[in-house]
């Protein structure tokens, strides 16, 4: 789930929708809490898949429902941090 107003903002900041979210990859993702700010909220970085690309979701829990913050694709420091945590190493 995810406001539209906000799907629209992460489309133009990151070029991608929010909807593909849906096919983000749970399992094998790495999970933490984001405690960068103070959000009033607990916050939650996932990275993980969306087909064979890494993505980096930010979202939060409201009861059982996933509400998606954000969604980009990795940058060049995560995609070999992913790979290096969930696979063991990264070639160069």
């Amino acid at each position: 789930m995810f406001d539209p107003v906000k799907d629209l903002a992460n489309q133009i900041k990151h070029g991608v929708p929010l909807a593909l979210a849906g096919a983000f990859e749970m399992d094998g993702a790495l999970i933490r809490d984001d405690l960068r700010f103070a959000y009033g909220e607990g916050r939650v970085i996932a990275t993980g898949m969306i087909g064979n690309r890494v993505f980096v979701m930010v979202y939060t829990m409201r009861g059982e429902t996933m509400r998606v913050i954000s969604l980009r694709k990795a940058n060049r420091r995560e995609v070999p941090k992913y790979v290096n945590e969930t696979q063991g190493s990264y070639p160069d």
